[in-house]
């Protein structure tokens, strides 16, 4: 059985040489944390390479994402499918092995990270959806939820605010199988830390009310396996394992220095490595010895075959909850839930009132909540002004997860990540909401939750300046077309109950990326529809009142709030003699998925007289309106005074939409 300075020094050697062989890459963390990996991955983490989506796994997150040969070298040797043809093809197009670590590309990498302090915020989504569904279903010993989430990060996590946002919410829930272990190697980019970063890491955490395991030498195995024993015997407390470790550890000249961090180590520094370490193998050569040392497909397929059976006892014994588990964990929804929101849908339209689209969105909350128990809310300390809150609202606290409500207080950028990290984990459908304005703060979890085709739902409301006195600061003018702009995102933005409905069904039906709703503070008229036009809703723009005449002279198109001024605008149109058609827009991302036949129903490319209107940036809307259109919009920030004044002031009247289609028609 080869040592376990063999064993890490396998990780060593695949990753320098990977990142030699693609000129690209970064050896310096795998080099510095091979021991800690070892121990963690060779003793402790409970997993089966041979079905990387075992629901009871553990869950290993590698956040400082740059070092990213550490975790496909440790896939490779534990038993994955990832073979030294990939570790080969390090970087390279269409690789397994893409030079951050990428969900869905290698099998066994949880997240996607690279992002600084992402990853490690992820993981608390992880351990917190551990937390919540072990509340939730674990019954009279039967523990089918039970598992462990382990984190490696650095001092660039740490530098990054969101990770004192995630990390503070941990230790208030008590997540207790939460460890993280902290590459203490004093060294980022730009050289020695100490000019940039000289926080007190221990006191931080302890504040935060996490267990810190400081000063454990990162290179001592016996030292490694006492720091883990202690988190792991901590259950009410997140632990941090504050690792002393060498950047490069085994490079003679390079170790220890940021020469190493970002770089290939280069041909004579590898080979006086092999030397330093003892490790005699030509490069991506592994002796059968070390790969059997560090297989785990046995023991992981032994340890998936107990959670197995104390399963089956558990669905004999719970039938209903290990199906309704069972069904969550595997992401589908409950049957007949199509069904029956296309029925919501349905009876909104027949009793429709006037409302904020952000009450005609609780609603819509309150039909899905009592039928979908993944359904997780929250909202960063906005809950009354959001309304993400319904009947059936539940508070997770520390004392009692069960619930199925997340107050995230003043957090946006780690809220969104931490539903990313609850969807990945598996068993949610997680939603929450603050002002639209502050999507900004979470904008790079918006972004990597569509990068990941994540299930999670991102509630704003207060959606313009319509938001009103609050002034320009609140007042959301770029944001929906910067949402837009996000490849993967799916962005609504309704103009009454109706297309709120069908706005939080879609949002529910898609298992292939994040949905943006957009919703107005201020009250909204309800749009009468027709059969037809109700089912045209789902497909993201639809003609809402067509022209009075047989020829159509211009097409105003609209969302939101603008919707009534462009039927207002038309009216008036026609009463002179205009053929006007009004196209509601709510979601351009999905109207553009369309086929060709029916997007030239909508907007006919031999009608070029067009007008959009939309309290937000204009320039995304001359995709619509082409070089001879007008657009609406808001071209400056706003300003503080009530919403209609705001409205006026700014041209979004009838006056100003009939005054711009008449300008093009004449």
């Amino acid at each position: 059985m080869p040592s376990r300075i063999e064993l890490a020094n396998a990780i060593r050697a695949l990753s320098m040489d990977a990142v030699q062989k693609a000129n690209s890459g970064h050896p310096g963390a795998p080099m510095g944390m091979a021991e800690i990996a070892q121990v963690l991955w060779g003793d402790y983490m409970v997993h089966n390479p041979k079905n990387p989506g075992w629901y009871n796994r553990d869950r290993f997150v590698l956040s400082n994402g740059h070092g990213s040969m550490l975790i496909y070298s440790l896939l490779h040797l534990t038993g994955y499918d990832l073979s030294i043809e990939d570790l080969k093809n390090f970087r390279q197009m269409g690789s397994k092995t893409p030079g951050h670590p990428e969900y869905g590309y290698t099998p066994g990498i949880e997240t996607t990270t690279g992002p600084l302090g992402q990853g490690i915020t992820n993981a608390v989504g992880m351990a917190l959806a551990e937390k919540v569904l072990a509340a939730q279903y674990n019954r009279d010993g039967m523990d089918i939820v039970d598992h462990y989430t382990y984190v490696f990060l650095g001092d660039g996590c740490l530098m990054e605010g969101v990770s004192h946002e995630a990390c503070s919410l941990a230790g208030t829930h008590k997540l207790g199988k939460l460890i993280a272990f902290y590459d203490d190697n004093g060294i980022s980019i730009d050289g020695e830390i100490d000019g940039w970063f000289t926080d007190d890491t221990p006191k931080r955490f302890e504040s935060y009310g996490w267990q810190v395991i400081a000063d454990v030498d990162g290179h001592d195995p016996e030292a490694i396996i006492a720091a883990v024993e202690k988190a792991r015997a901590e259950t009410g407390k997140p632990t941090i394992i504050c690792c002393k470790t060498v950047i490069g550890k085994g490079a003679p000249n390079k170790g220890g220095s940021h020469d190493c961090h970002g770089a290939p180590l280069g041909d004579d520094e590898i080979e006086a490595t092999r030397e330093a370490i003892g490790w005699e193998h030509a490069p991506f050569v592994i002796p059968e010895d070390v790969y059997s040392g560090w297989d785990c497909s046995v023991k992981g397929a032994e340890s998936e075959q107990n959670w197995q059976e104390l399963f089956n006892n558990y669905s004999a014994k719970f039938p209903e909850l290990a199906a309704e588990f069972s069904r969550r964990m595997h992401g589908d929804l409950p049957e007949n839930l199509v069904e029956k929101a296309s029925a919501f849908i349905k009876e909104s339209e027949a009793n429709a009132a006037d409302l904020a689209s952000r009450a005609s969105s609780q609603k819509a909350i309150e039909f899905f909540g009592p039928l979908l128990p993944e359904l997780l809310g929250g909202s960063a300390d906005l809950s009354p002004s959001n309304n993400t809150i319904w009947s059936g609202s539940e508070d997770i606290t520390a004392e009692d997860a069960s619930g199925n409500y997340m107050r995230y207080g003043v957090r946006e950028f780690a809220m969104s990540a931490i539903m990313n990290g609850m969807v990945l984990h598996g068993g949610f459908i997680p939603y929450a909401g603050t002002f639209l304005v502050f999507s900004d703060y979470a904008k790079n979890a918006l972004r990597m939750a569509a990068l990941m085709n994540l299930r999670s739902i991102f509630v704003y409301t207060h959606d313009s300046i319509g938001l009103g006195e609050d002034g320009p600061t609140h007042q959301p003018v770029e944001h929906v077309s910067t949402l837009r702009l996000i490849p993967n995102m799916t962005v609504w933005r309704p103009c009454d109950a109706v297309e709120s409905a069908v706005a939080w069904k879609d949002a529910v039906e898609n298992r292939d990326g994040p949905s943006s709703l957009i919703f107005t503070r201020q009250k909204l008229k309800h749009q009468q529809r027709t059969d037809e036009q109700l089912q045209l809703i789902q497909k993201g723009g639809y003609v809402l009142k067509e022209s009075a005449k047989e020829n159509v002279d211009a097409i105003i198109i609209a969302t939101g709030s603008e919707v009534v001024l462009a039927i207002a605008a038309a009216a008036e149109l026609e009463k002179n003699g205009k053929g006007i058609r009004v196209v509601s827009m709510p979601s351009m991302c999905v109207f553009e998925k369309q086929d060709r036949e029916y997007i030239e129903s909508v907007l006919p490319e031999a009608i070029t007289a067009r007008v959009a209107v939309e309290a937000g940036s204009p320039q995304i809307w001359a995709k619509y309106t082409g070089f001879s259109g007008k657009v609406i919009g808001m071209e400056t920030f706003g300003e503080s005074a009530p919403a209609d004044e705001l409205f006026k002031h700014f041209g979004f009247t009838v006056e100003n939409v009939v005054a711009k289609v008449s300008e093009i028609i004449g």
